[in-house]
């Protein structure tokens, strides 16, 4: 038979619970304050790592906001502007090629506002390699406007200053490479974005009466009557506060741009997005493909192509942009400025067809076909300064001197806190040898 205990046991009060509590407390702080230290140390080093880089992108993207307007006023007879209808790509493509019959045109852009054309020239086959890398023309008369060095070469005249600072912007003047290194540095920079905005928050104070935001408002404030080092330490943290949501456009953007593999596969994940058409895959190798389309050609088939899409999906075209022909690929691109471009100021509205067919192969719209190209575009159009006017070309070039303030301030906050504790270091009695 079960014998039932009659042991009495003292009851549980909160007072044997309060070690417990105290305890978990107490290791919920450790882990707060060694994740914070984490974080810190990513900080400082990510923020050293592509100081440097940022520096120089801020600045040059200060004058890439205003690229048309500096290149009319540096170079006023290479970029004479629209003054009339321009000419179709293919009649410039052929104009380029007369001008220089020992090379053939691959690519027209139309050069939009500013009036000249460029046509990306390559040597025939069997002809010497060619000096430089476009052929430069008046969109609308076709008049010679000079040769254009190939992407990153130093600038030998005043035309191509803002062509070289544009490369030293988006590659480093160092062809893919420098492309691919500053797409390393954007994925940084966008991950660092969250890494700064934590480290900004208030630290817990469970004893602390204020409320939270009234603890964090000390952060989005700059403290002018403090010393030169509080100054630039405010300067960095509530600036970079301030203006974080633009930072962040900036930064994830320029993985876009320079990064796109690891920005499609992240995209892929949230929209429906297919890569841009400079991303496109080669077509397949074909038995029957003999000649690939002569320019005029090309130029009737993407004409058409977009005509079609614009009668099917309800959009109007506005104005030709660009004719590429992509030979490695079998591709050719048909680009023009429609009704549904985002901004005033781009053309991303495309066709990509076969090169030996004229066949479609897909079509690329910068809003209303798939959600994940509608966000890609508008943050190309809010990178490249496209939107909003000029209002907004003013903040963008404001915000790329910020970038490079930000920067600065932070490389001179751990110069000053490395300083720092050298000094301590140092100034600590060293032990006496001849001591046990």
């Amino acid at each position: 038979m079960r014998q039932i205990s009659t042991e009495l046991r003292p009851l549980s009060t909160g007072a044997d619970e309060a070690p417990a509590n105290s305890a978990r407390s107490a290791a919920d702080t450790r882990t707060r304050a060694d994740a914070r230290r984490l974080f810190v140390w990513l900080h400082r080093w990510v923020g050293l790592v592509t100081a440097g880089f940022l520096i120089l992108v801020g600045l040059t993207g200060a004058l890439l906001a205003f690229y048309g307007e500096l290149s009319h006023w540096i170079a006023p007879e290479a970029y004479p502007g629209l003054h009339g209808e321009t000419l179709p790509p293919a009649a410039l493509a052929r104009r380029a090629e007369s001008l220089v019959p020992q090379a053939r045109a691959v690519a027209v852009y139309l050069g939009g506002e500013s009036g000249a054309a460029r046509v990306t020239m390559q040597a025939a086959p069997g002809a010497e390699p060619l000096g430089f890398g476009a052929v430069m023309l008046d969109a609308v008369t076709g008049e010679d406007l000079g040769r254009r060095g190939r992407l990153g070469a130093l600038p030998t005249r005043a035309a191509d200053i803002m062509p070289f600072i544009y490369s030293l912007h988006y590659q480093l003047a160092m062809d893919s490479t420098g492309a691919w290194i500053l797409g390393i540095v954007a994925l940084l920079w966008t991950i660092d974005c969250f890494v700064a905005f934590y480290l900004t928050l208030p630290r817990a104070s469970p004893g602390n009466s204020r409320g939270y935001f009234t603890r964090w408002k000390p952060a989005f404030l700059v403290k002018l009557s403090g010393s030169f080092y509080r100054i630039n330490f405010d300067l960095h943290r509530a600036g970079g506060l301030w203006l974080w949501a633009m930072l962040l456009v900036f930064a994830w953007s320029s993985v876009f741009f320079n990064l796109n593999s690891v920005y499609t596969g992240v995209t892929k994940l949230v929209f429906d997005y297919a890569p841009p058409p400079w991303q496109w895959p080669a077509q397949p190798p074909r038995e029957d493909a003999s000649k690939m389309l002569e320019w005029e050609e090309a130029q009737a088939v993407g004409e058409r192509l977009m005509a079609e899409q614009a009668r099917e999906r309800g959009f109007s075209i506005e104005r030709a942009d660009a004719l590429y022909f992509k030979p490695a690929k079998g591709l050719i691109q048909y680009r023009v400025r429609s009704s549904l471009d985002i901004g005033e100021r781009t053309a991303t509205t495309s066709v990509l067809f076969d090169a030996y067919t004229g066949e479609l192969v897909t079509l690329s719209l910068p809003s209303g076909l798939r959600s994940g190209d509608t966000v890609t575009n508008w943050l190309a159009a809010l990178h490249m300064a496209r939107v909003f006017g000029l209002p907004y070309r003013i903040f963008v070039c404001v915000l790329g001197l910020a970038i490079t303030m930000l920067s600065v301030t932070g490389v001179y906050i751990w110069w000053k806190k490395r300083s720092a504790a050298k000094s301590s270091s140092s100034n600590q009695r060293k032990p006496d040898p001849s001591e046990p």
